[in-house]
């Protein structure tokens, strides 16, 4: 399996993914786009990983390779590859899978449960999953379900934390690779403010630093479910219906 990740900014790097592709993967590419890393070919790999990243999928103008990055999507698409996109990168998946994305009513920046939606059990992927699951969040936007995907989680302040599409493309809010690394990196990186509960309607869904260290021992806890996702998209089942 050819995999290649398209990293968004320093601070928001593979985490726990590069475990499973130690194991599984027979080439990575991991490009850079926040250095002006050149797209690669098409037909160079197998399967898409797009992660997160602070910036937004509507910020072509400040972030002009973002628009190249879509193009190149919507072409993994329309080919027929595998695609998994984590947060912004879940975003910019369902962008291109024709949904919108929109300002959150409120951030979600912690460790905050998802549930599984009951029709989720409707994909081999989504009966496998856990019913619920203790994820790191860090967003302030969401996607809506593009047409024709399958709901996979929810939370109490984000109706569409995942869904699957022609069990071929997965796109995620939660960040499930999520590593004791990863998360430090999030938390020096920061925006001033950006874990401040400032506004009246955010205190429940907003984490403070302590808190979200405390909660490092979740991680060991997201990695089965990010493996049995990995597998699932490499796996000879996520094909085209």
């Amino acid at each position: 399996m050819r995999v290649l990740i398209l990293q968004h900014s320093p601070a928001s790097g593979p985490g726990r993914i590069n475990q499973w592709l130690l194991e599984r993967a027979s080439a990575v590419h991991i490009c850079h786009l926040y250095a002006q890393a050149r797209l690669p070919r098409l037909d160079s790999f197998d399967l898409l990983i797009a992660l997160g990243g602070p910036m937004s999928v509507h910020d072509e103008a400040q972030t002009p390779w973002l628009a190249a990055e879509k193009r190149l999507l919507r072409k993994a698409l329309s080919a027929g590859k595998r695609v998994l996109g984590i947060g912004l990168g879940g975003q910019l998946l369902a962008q291109a899978l024709g949904a919108q994305v929109r300002p959150s009513a409120a951030r979600e920046i912690g460790w905050w449960p998802v549930e599984k939606y009951p029709n989720a059990q409707d994909s081999p992927l989504g009966l496998a999953l856990p019913e619920r699951l203790m994820a790191f969040h860090w967003h302030g936007e969401s996607f809506d379900l593009p047409k024709g995907a399958l709901p996979l989680y929810r939370s109490a302040a984000c109706d569409h934390q995942g869904f699957i599409w022609q069990e071929r493309a997965i796109g995620l809010q939660c960040l499930l690779q999520s590593d004791l690394h990863s998360i430090e990196a999030l938390l020096q990186a920061r925006p001033n403010g950006w874990l401040s509960a400032e506004h009246s309607a955010e205190p429940d869904s907003v984490e403070d630093q302590q808190a979200i260290l405390a909660g490092i021992p979740h991680c060991s806890g997201l990695a089965p479910t990010l493996f049995r996702v990995l597998d699932y998209l490499s796996g000879p089942h996520a094909t085209l219906r």
